[in-house]
């Protein structure tokens, strides 16, 4: 599972330390900002479900649909997500029992 820091940003409000990645066994980008104090919930969470954002495209694209933009993401990130989801993973052991769809 990789983990890269970017900046999100909503409104006035801004996380440069946001997290953004991908996930093998889910087969899922995910993206995590504005990280509560007290709970450690993020506002934002995406990418938590099996194969829910396949390409780093859609990830960013829920993202501003719901008002967030990303910025801050190195070249190097980007080439590092896109060759990381591009390496085929088998299914899961809960895949395979039909317990995780």
């Amino acid at each position: 599972m990789s983990r890269h820091i970017a900046t999100v940003t909503k409104g006035g409000k801004s996380d440069p330390e946001a997290v953004i990645g991908y996930d093998p066994p889910l087969r899922t980008f995910f993206l995590q900002a504005f990280p509560d104090e007290e709970t450690d919930m993020c506002e934002l969470w995406l990418g938590t479900l099996l194969e829910e954002f396949p390409s780093l495209e859609s990830i960013v694209t829920a993202a501003r649909a719901q008002g967030y933009d990303l910025s801050g993401l190195s070249r190097e990130a980007v080439v590092s997500l896109i060759k990381e989801s591009s390496k085929p993973t088998p299914p899961s052991i809960g895949e395979q029992l039909g317990i995780v769809r």
